[in-house]
């Protein structure tokens, strides 16, 4: 049984870690209207045979349980075969978009998802979906057909939230296209420590404006915020950029690290500045969400809107 769409948006690593926004009224009108649906059809649904599951499934291939020998082993574990040929000479680089037709099993063979069953093929950036995707597909050349062996610490874990699969899993993955992504941002040349003529507050953040901004008003911990922004650690390396992904974020400001809460809240709509957040008001030295960054952390934001 077809199962649902996992790789373009379980694994991806968000930053900021705002949930989704639910909207108490529209809870609220949708589970009344569910209520006197379901009422109203109570004794047929009763009565009434189960449908039918035709929802097509594609046979898991016969060395779903294990990667033969003849399968190329990276260092992180992941395992992959050609299975066709490319046609193309350039590989994806992370943050490329990438359009593929795939097909992922469990290592019992159950399929839990594929985009050939819906005869729809997906277009995301390489690096926002599972680390197992992200190297094994940017091994590939368009055209090209691979197989992919994932361990779990890859994918989605041995026990994932949020109905995801769980343990190694298996994909048949076709690239049909590369799309470049943006360049990266430069790293800022102040990014291992703050100068001295930048601003310090009393809970050990710093900042400075790169460019004013043109509201007189500031935004509140309630409010909603609309950004662009990129962060490194203080050797350079960056880990997160809306910037990158070409699309702004959105979320409530008490929702995020409290470095963030903090600066933004002393911007102006249309400013761009720079914070020095300390770990204790970003994740901490040894944080303990998977895949956050450590430390001190420097991130450019622009503030273009918020309510």
């Amino acid at each position: 049984m077809q199962g649902r769409r996992f790789l373009s948006c379980v694994g991806v690593y968000c930053l900021l870690a705002v949930a989704c926004d639910k909207h108490a009224s529209e809870a609220a009108q949708s589970a009344a209207a569910t209520a006197s649906a379901s009422a109203a059809s109570a004794s047929a649904a009763a009565s009434a045979p189960a449908p039918a599951d035709t929802t097509p499934t594609i046979p898991a291939p016969p060395d779903v349980a294990d990667a033969p020998t003849d399968a190329t082993r990276t260092a992180s574990g992941l395992a992959s075969k050609v299975l066709t040929p490319g046609t193309g000479k350039d590989h994806p680089a992370p943050t490329d978009k990438v359009k593929v037709h795939y097909t992922g099993w469990t290592k019992a063979g159950q399929m839990f998802d594929s985009s050939v069953t819906r005869g729809e093929p997906i277009t995301f950036p390489l690096n926002g979906v599972i680390p197992g995707w992200t190297e094994g597909v940017g091994l590939m050349v368009v055209g090209e057909k691979r197989r992919l062996w994932i361990p779990a610490a890859m994918a989605y874990g041995e026990h994932p939230r949020g109905g995801a699969p769980g343990g190694d899993l298996v994909f048949d993955v076709e690239l049909l296209d590369i799309t470049p992504g943006p360049k990266p941002p430069p790293v800022p040349e102040d990014v291992k420590a703050a100068p001295a003529s930048a601003k310090k507050t009393a809970s050990g953040l710093a900042y400075r404006v790169l460019t004013p901004g043109k509201g007189t008003t500031h935004p509140t911990v309630t409010s909603r915020v609309v950004v662009h922004y990129s962060g490194w650690t203080p050797d350079g390396k960056m880990f997160d950029s809306s910037v990158m992904r070409g699309q702004p974020a959105s979320f409530s400001l008490g929702g995020v690290i409290k470095g963030w809460t903090e600066g933004v809240q002393l911007m102006t709509k249309g400013e761009k500045a720079r914070f020095w957040i300390p770990g204790s008001l970003a994740y901490g030295d040894k944080p303990t969400r998977p895949g956050a960054p450590s430390g001190m952390l420097v991130f450019d934001i622009e503030l273009m809107d918020f309510q």
